[in-house]
């Protein structure tokens, strides 16, 4: 299964607004249905996290942990995913940890 990027500001803030928000040490995620039936996700790291080589090593590692766990991921959902600032430091496997127990409680895993 393939996921589609988010790059548009109003998808974001839609999702900032109407989405449900489950927060982990290691990256923050918000959940919300959309009506195209695909998966959709986005990936935020502010200023921060630290400079340009922690900032795209953090969304690196969450890329990884999320297309991992894609299989499972239910269709029909929109992704954020906010990186901390433990981010940066961590294996894309403890993301991967953090991130699928946000998705179960979300009730977005298969």
């Amino acid at each position: 299964m393939q996921y589609v990027s988010i790059h548009e500001n109003r998808d974001f803030r839609r999702i900032y607004a109407r989405g449900k928000s489950f927060v982990s040490p290691v990256v923050i995620c918000y959940v919300t249905k959309n009506r195209l039936g695909t998966v959709r996700a986005g990936i935020t790291t502010s200023k921060r996290i630290g400079n340009a080589v922690k900032r795209s090593r953090a969304r690196r590692v969450i890329r990884a942990a999320f297309v991992s766990l894609l299989p499972r991921v239910q269709g029909g959902h929109d992704f954020i995913f906010v990186a901390r600032t433990k981010t940066p430091f961590v294996k894309s496997t403890a993301v991967a940890r953090a991130m699928e127990k946000q998705l179960k409680k979300a009730g977005v895993l298969k």
